[in-house]
């Protein structure tokens, strides 16, 4: 009878954190509004611009997406993404926001809500 492999390794949990510390992170859902190869990183990646909605407006992102989406696939998408980090150099890219997602075995699949929500409302 064949075995079934091992499951991965569980990452170990971070350290414990208040929900104070929780709150300043500011992550909102957004929508993909246009997404292109980005030839330039060093691994496979796509450029972002993602609407977090009135008051923050349209941002930059980058993200390592090409395993499981192509540029086409994302405009339209309601992502979720951090948008009270400083921004950050990414090759030629300033990156604005960090859009956010979980690693499966071949790569990063996107967080998303599961219903239809304004973009800029807050995770709460």
């Amino acid at each position: 009878m064949p075995t079934q492999p091992d499951p991965p390794a569980a990452e170990p949990l971070s350290p414990e954190i208040s929900f104070d510390d929780f709150m300043k992170v500011d992550i909102r859902a957004g929508r993909i509004v246009r997404a292109e190869p980005f030839p330039e990183a060093r691994k496979p990646a796509i450029k972002l611009w993602v609407d977090f909605g009135p008051g923050i407006g349209e941002r930059k992102s980058s993200a390592q997406l090409t395993a499981h989406y192509t540029p086409e696939s994302l405009v339209g998408r309601m992502v979720m993404g951090v948008v009270n980090f400083p921004p950050r150099q990414i090759g030629p890219v300033r990156s604005e926001a960090l859009v956010l997602g979980a690693y499966d075995d071949s790569g990063v699949v996107l967080i998303a809500p599961d219903k239809e929500v304004p973009p800029g409302a807050r995770m709460c």
